[in-house]
Parts: structure tokens; sequence; C-alpha cells
């Protein structure tokens, strides 16, 4: 026997209502912003992603999120079993509104190992950064997604955390200090790996569907009072 289940043909789906609001927020945007999203839009990507692991100064994880969205990433990671992940305003300069940060801050687990699993399992490569890692951040390979671990402003990576990674990456230094700081690292490892990637033939673009649901979050962050507009449009629409 067979059952059929009564659906609304007017029924409008969820990938069409992205399309509606998108294009309804669209007018209340200038071209030249568009054009903007566009460009920002295609040089996004996932395959290359930072991870920081309890960051206890406000000032450089806000640096670290500034630098990641400059260099075109959109994940990045938040491991938080000692410090709580803060935003320094004048720092950050507003880049928390256009990258997602994935915060792991549960009191019951072990953070770190929740955060690197998860994106094991989402094929990512994982190598902490450490002035005694075994290859410097230009011999990093690209050739499937990457995951860069940074530790916190005193201990670097914790040991826990370095135990589940695939590896350790320096950054070449040829004075007397050992370190540099963590912003600092951030930018010149991105700034090394972010041109070798748009080189390669990797598949490190985002995809259409991922383009179409950015697009409609960074236009409802740009249009005024967007919660009260997508209201009253999804109501006209059912």
């Amino acid at each position: 026997m067979h059952y059929f289940v009564a659906t609304n043909p007017n029924a409008v789906t969820e990938e069409r209502r992205c399309e509606l609001l998108t294009q309804h927020f669209s007018q209340y945007i200038t071209d030249h912003k568009k054009d903007f999203v566009e460009r920002v839009l295609n040089e996004r990507t996932r395959y290359l992603t930072v991870v920081l692991e309890d960051i206890y100064q406000s000032q450089n994880a806000s640096a670290v999120v500034r630098t990641c969205e400059c260099m075109g990433l959109q994940d990045l990671h938040v491991i938080e079993n000692k410090s709580e992940y803060t935003v320094n305003r004048h720092v950050i300069k507003g880049a928390n509104k256009w990258i997602d940060i994935i915060r792991y801050k549960s009191r019951e687990e072990n953070n770190a190992e929740v955060c690197l699993s998860a994106l094991k399992a989402r094929g990512y490569r994982i190598l902490a950064t450490d002035p005694g890692g075994s290859q410097t951040i230009d011999e990093v390979e690209l050739d499937r997604p990457l995951a860069l671990v940074m530790g916190n402003e005193l201990h670097g990576v914790s040991e826990f955390a370095a135990g589940l990674c695939d590896g350790k990456v320096r950054i070449p230094m040829y004075g007397f200090t050992e370190s540099m700081n963590i912003s600092v690292s951030a930018a010149i490892c991105l700034n090394t790996l972010i041109p070798k990637l748009h080189k390669s033939h990797n598949p490190w673009h985002l995809t259409a569907q991922e383009k179409g649901l950015l697009r409609l979050q960074w236009y409802k962050k740009i249009v005024r009072r967007s919660d009260l507009i997508e209201r009253e449009f999804l109501r006209s629409i059912q």
C-alpha cells in the first residue's frame, strides 16, 4: 500500500527562500558594494583554516581574526579549555562580521580533542606551529585541506593538542629570539600559503551553495534593520 503526503505546491523551499531573500536585499545595496561582495566571495576559502588554542590576550586573538579575514579565510576555530575568547574592538575592526568563528568551549569535554577530531573527520591535515617543527612553512604541501594550530602566548600549542596533530611546522628565523607574536606568526604563515594555494589546481574555492549562503549573510549585515525587512518579506511570500 502506498501512502501519499499532501504538500503545498506553493510552499517555498529553503534554497528558494535564500534566493528570494538575496534578491530582495540586493535592491538596498549599491552595485559597487555588490561587486565588492562578489570579488571577496571569489577569493574566499575553507581549504585552509587556523585554530587558536587558549589565547588569553584579546588583542592577539583579534589581530589573528583580522589577518585571517584579510587573507580570505572563512573559518577560524577557537579552542577554549583554559582561556575564554574575547574581542578587542579597536584591533578587530569589524573583521569578525565577515568570518565564521567556531568556538569550542564545553566544560565537560577536552575542546582540543573535539575541535581537532572534527577537522580530521573533514579531511584536514593538521599542523601545529612550533619553533622546533621538522619543516618550514614554505615547505608545506597543500595537496589536501590544511589546519594550522597556534597555541597561547606563553606556552605555545599544548602537548595534548600537539599529540593530535599530523606534524609541526616552523617559521624560519635568523635572530636570537626563538618566537614571534602570534598575530605576526599567523600573518607570515598565511602570506606564505595563500599565494601558493591560489596558484595551485586544488579545489580551494567555495561551492556555489556556500557562496549563496554567505552572500545572503553578508547582505543582511550590510543592510540596516535587515531583521525587520526579512520578517516583512517572508510574511509576503508565505
